[in-house]
């Protein structure tokens, strides 16, 4: 029997509840934005895409749907590291959702950037300037 991707996604939270549904979906979609990024680039790149390609992929898409609300949609949906997508990805090859190739390994999520570093810092203000607070310049 041929389930959904939605049946999919609900039975894997059923066994593993660390991450909402919605990371499933946001993650395929992003998925698909990597590849259609990585073929232009490369129209000769294959059907396959290593962890790293995929978080830069997800982290560009990411930045683009969410802006300077992506940290919090991500902590909202139990995603606070690149390894939690790592995990979301194996769960979805164990469901027969997605392929790996022998070489593919969790472990290549771990680490490849810091959340805060992505989805926070591009949105901090920039630089000391001068700013005036009612009738006097304040420097920082």
């Amino acid at each position: 029997m041929n389930t959904s991707f939605r049946e999919a996604v609900e039975e894997i939270c059923q066994k593993d509840s660390r991450y909402l549904p919605e990371a499933y979906v946001f993650l395929v979609e992003a998925l698909d934005m990597t590849m259609k990024t990585v073929r232009k680039v490369n129209p000769n790149h294959g059907q396959h895409v290593t962890g790293k390609e995929l978080l830069e992929g997800i982290r560009s898409y990411a930045l683009a749907e969410f802006g300077p609300m992506t940290h919090a949609v991500f902590s909202e949906w139990g995603v606070h590291t690149t390894l939690d997508f790592g995990a979301i990805v194996f769960n979805l090859i164990e469901n027969d959702r997605l392929g790996k190739t022998e070489t593919d390994s969790i472990e290549d999520f771990r680490g490849v950037f810091a959340f805060e570093d992505a989805f926070l810092k591009p949105f901090e203000p920039q630089g000391k300037g001068i700013r005036k607070t009612g009738d006097q310049e304040v420097s920082g």
